[in-house]
């Protein structure tokens, strides 16, 4: 796990960051050299690339706020720290990394002062994807409608686009530790170091007796959301694009195939996940994604055979 993939002059560049950037880059270049092969003007994907980096981390972080499980501890962050309890041990709650106050009478850490801005510090990790993807895609097709660019045409670039830097980013997940599956002993798990996202989860459950001890071996669901994010783009573009129909299918079978990717992985996930009736919000979410793929399908296809 490497949370800091390096320091250059005395700053830190995360890990999650580089590689969500390493992402988006890749995607700007792919979507523009399939907007010059299909005849468009590639500035409109270096604009709209841009707009929906800046909304899909405004969108993924106010997700996280209001559908991960944390909205009451970030009000509560702001009103009264004292109400918030971070089940981390004595010693990790006095490290300058928490800087809390330890309560005897509960064994727990409560923050040392109030941060009303606790819940905008998207760096500091915490960024929902369907919310990023939500905010995006309504910022590029308001970006799109302006600069008169195809949009059905402009949702397909975007498609492989973004499964491309989804793939990016959760191998920054990896390096980070965050978004670690559950405990499994197989050949193929891996392990997270002492004080990682992993275990500090699992000493909050009892499964470790400190979280200065390095996690148990857990599924890398990162790397396996990096490997299904590849293959739908490897799909979208090689398949799909070759053979659709309409504008807008190869958007249509990116939402269907990360959503039903996405929504199994969930399962094998352990970290906070938020939910409600045995499925997490991710889950949900997934499911009203396919059944508005399915409707966006139908919708086109109707269009396109009756001329419109």
């Amino acid at each position: 796990m490497r949370p800091e993939l390096f320091r250059f002059f005395d700053v830190s560049f995360p890990a999650y960051f580089v590689l969500l950037l390493t992402g988006f880059s890749f995607a700007t270049a792919i979507a523009v050299m399939w907007a010059r092969r299909i005849g468009q003007n590639p500035d409109v994907i270096v604009d709209l690339s841009l707009a929906c980096l800046l909304m899909g981390v405004v969108g993924g972080r106010i997700f996280h706020v209001l559908f991960d499980g944390y909205f009451w501890d970030y009000v509560h962050l702001c009103t009264d720290p004292a109400l918030v309890d971070w089940k981390i041990s004595e010693a990790l709650c006095h490290s300058d990394r928490y800087r809390g106050v330890w309560d005897s009478a509960k064994s727990v850490c409560h923050p040392g002062e109030a941060d009303c801005w606790a819940w905008a510090k998207f760096w500091a990790g915490g960024l929902t994807y369907y919310g990023g993807l939500l905010f995006a895609s309504v910022a590029g097709i308001l970006l799109l409608i302006r600069d008169r660019f195809p949009v059905w045409k402009g949702c397909d670039l975007a498609a492989v686009g973004i499964a491309t830097g989804l793939g990016f980013g959760r191998i920054g997940c990896l390096l980070a530790g965050c978004c670690f599956g559950q405990p499994h002993g197989g050949s193929w798990s891996l392990s997270f170091p002492p004080r990682s996202p992993a275990s500090e989860a699992q000493f909050k459950l009892g499964e470790l007796s400190s979280a200065a001890t390095w996690s148990l071996p857990v599924l890398p669901t990162q790397a396996l959301e990096a490997l299904m994010s590849f293959a739908v783009a490897g799909v979208c573009l090689l398949y799909v694009q070759s053979r659709k129909r309409y504008d807008g299918q190869v958007f249509v079978w990116f939402l269907v195939l990360y959503a039903i990717g996405r929504f199994a992985l969930e399962f094998l996930r352990a970290d906070d996940r938020g939910g409600i009736l045995g499925l997490s919000t991710s889950q949900w979410v997934g499911v009203v994604i396919i059944a508005a793929a399915i409707w966006l399908h139908y919708q086109r296809k109707k269009s396109i055979f009756s001329g419109a």
